[in-house]
């Protein structure tokens, strides 16, 4: 597989943000100076970073949530994204 930023754009649109990182570490790799790719990087890292572990607690909280109380705060925390 020819590892491109078109294919890691794809990747990346289709929610596959580990797979892009790795391939726009490996351009990286090659072309250090790869602009587009550093970007990439950075912007894929830092959503990595902010959301880690959110996902999963929030995931928890929606299953269980039953009052209305609940959809509130769940609401109120998926606008703060």
């Amino acid at each position: 597989m020819v590892k491109t930023l078109t294919l890691a754009s794809i990747y990346e649109l289709q929610g596959l943000k580990e797979d892009a990182l790795d391939i726009y570490k490996d351009i990286l790799k090659d072309d250090p100076k790869n602009k587009e790719a550093r970007v990439a990087l950075k912007r894929l890292s830092g959503i990595r970073k902010k959301y880690l572990g959110v996902d999963e607690q929030m995931k928890k909280f929606f299953v269980n949530m039953k009052k209305d109380v609940e959809f509130l705060e769940f609401e109120r925390w998926l606008v703060k994204l």
